[in-house]
Order: C-alpha cells, then sequence, then structure tokens
C-alpha cells in the first residue's frame, strides 16, 4: 500500500483551507476558556492516552487478528487525533478551539507515547525487538497544519471582522467541498484494499472507530461536560492521524510493514463516514444547545 500521489499533495493544501475557515470563527478569548476551565482538555487527553489504547488492545485480541494487523491498529491508537476532526467539530457545532488545543497538545505528547505504546505492541503481538524512534518531524507537520492557518484565520478576524464574519459560511461549505473531495480520492485509492482486507480487519476498525467515538462523547457528558466539549472530545477522540500512522507503518527506517498500515487506512476510510453520522447526531437541536460563551467546569 502506497499514498496516492494526488491525495498526497492535496490533502495539505485541503486541510489548510479548512483550518484557515476553522480561524475565521476564533478568538483568543475561545483559548482562554480553554485554560480557565482545563478539566475537558484533562478529561479527553485521558481517554486518548489511557482508554483507548486500552479498547484497542480488547479489540485486536477480541478479533483474533495476525500480529501485523494487531500492531497496526495499535499504531493507530496511539496516534494523536487528526486535523480532519476539527472540521468535523466545527460542522457539528462543537468547541473547535478546544479541537485544536486537544490536537496541538495530543501532538505534542505523542512524542513519547506513540513510540512507547508501538514498542509494547511489538513485543506483545510479535515479539519483536524492532523499535521506532520518536517522530518530531511528524508531530511538528501537525503543529503547522494545524496552527498556522488557524492564526491567520484569527488575525483576519482580528483586523476584519466584517470580512471575517461575512467569510464564515462560505469557508465552511468549500471545508465541506474538500472533505468529500478528499474522501473520493481516498476511495478510488484504496477501494482494493478495502474489499481485499475488510472482512479481516475492516469490522475491528469499524468496532474500535464507533468506541472511540462513544467514549469521547459519553464520558465527558457523563463527567458533566457540557455538550459542545463533549462532542468537540468525541471527534478528537474518534478521527485519528491515520496519515501519520500509515506513515509509520510504511518507513523503510521505521516499521516497514505494509500490512500494519492496513487498519489506519480501512479507519480513516470508515471514520469519514460514522464521524459524519455521529456529527448529524449530536448536532441535532443545536440551536438550543450551550451558548458560545458558556464555561465549564
Amino acid at each position: 500500500m502506497t499514498a496516492s500521489p494526488l491525495l498526497t499533495a492535496f490533502l495539505p493544501l485541503a486541510l489548510g483551507i479548512i483550518m484557515l475557515g476553522l480561524g475565521l470563527s476564533l478568538t483568543l478569548a475561545d483559548f482562554a476558556r480553554v485554560v480557565k476551565y482545563p478539566k475537558p482538555v484533562v478529561i479527553g487527553l485521558a481517554c486518548q492516552i489511557l482508554l483507548l489504547p486500552l479498547v484497542c488492545f480488547l479489540i485486536a485480541n477480541g478479533f483474533g487478528l495476525e500480529s501485523a494487523l494487531a500492531v497496526g491498529l495499535m499504531l493507530l491508537a496511539a496516534s494523536p487525533g487528526g486535523t480532519t476532526a476539527n472540521l468535523f467539530s466545527h460542522l457539528a457545532h462543537g468547541d473547535v478551539a478546544l479541537n485544536i488545543t486537544l490536537t496541538a497538545v495530543n501532538s505534542l505528547i505523542a512524542i513519547l507515547t506513540m513510540p512507547l505504546l508501538v514498542n509494547l505492541s511489538l513485543s506483545w503481538f510479535m515479539a519483536s525487538d524492532q523499535a521506532i524512534p520518536l517522530q518530531f518531524a511528524k508531530v511538528l507537520q501537525v503543529f503547522a497544519i494545524v496552527l498556522l492557518p488557524v492564526a491567520l484565520g484569527m488575525l483576519i478576524r482580528r483586523y476584519a471582522p466584517v470580512f471575517a464574519a461575512r467569510m464564515q459560511k462560505p469557508m465552511k461549505l468549500v471545508a465541506a467541498l474538500f472533505l468529500a473531495f478528499t474522501i473520493v480520492l481516498a476511495l478510488a485509492k484504496d477501494w482494493q484494499t478495502v474489499v481485499e482486507y475488510a472482512p479481516v480487519v475492516g469490522l475491528a476498525a469499524l468496532v474500535f472507530n464507533l468506541l472511540s467515538l462513544a467514549v469521547g462523547y459519553w464520558v465527558p457528558r457523563l463527567l458533566n461536560i457540557p455538550k459542545r466539549q463533549a462532542i468537540a472530545i468525541g471527534m478528537e477522540i474518534g478521527i485519528h492521524n491515520g496519515t501519520l500512522a500509515i506513515a509509520l507503518a510504511l518507513s523503510p527506517s521505521l516499521l516497514n510493514n505494509p500490512t500494519m498500515a492496513v487498519p489506519a487506512a480501512l479507519y480513516s476510510l470508515i471514520m469519514f463516514f460514522t464521524a459524519a453520522g455521529f456529527g448529524w447526531w449530536v448536532s441535532r437541536g443545536h440551536v438550543a444547545a450551550q451558548p458560545e460563551g458558556e464555561a465549564v467546569n
């Protein structure tokens, strides 16, 4: 399995435009609220770092996945939230500032947690002494894709608020179109992979995705986190950086195992549809949802 050159070239551009549109809807006050009320951030990180690997481990064992596929699924669980989560949260009326904060913080933490979890998985499932080093470059890419366009959008809103307000709806439409085009490209590229491996690991990836969304949404709700923040955490936990997981699996200097990339590839296709359905479900009646400035505990 190799990355499509068109998709590889298009995805950073698409994500950059998406994040620019999100930045137009944000102010520094959004992030100040997150710092002032850190409970959702702590809960989101706990779900991502502690609960999700455990859920993934149980699924890999429960489905009896062969060793390379099991490690690939664990690699996906170890990956930080994908930048696409910010778009889905935006479309579902979640707290995008919380999403961006979680993506940034979790990407930094992943420098340590990804090698640790993947190396433990290699030892458990494959009895392997192969190890992967820290991935500073990949993490920096996430920061660049997330933070730079968002900062530009926020600057536009700060110095041209009327223009920013006028552009929010068109940018949301453009972002949705870019996302749809990305899905089409991914399906066209990996259709044979879907057909070949879906009976083996596709169901496991689907279950992991659904449980990730459920954990990310319901754990915060049970802990009295407001709905907008729970939506954001649900998207952050349910949408992983599949590109990073695939890159690590395929890299000749790291895992160099195409089979390990299969769970992330299938998950990356599945999550677009499940996240869209989840977003539709949680955003019903959003008009009556928590006001933009409401604090969280």
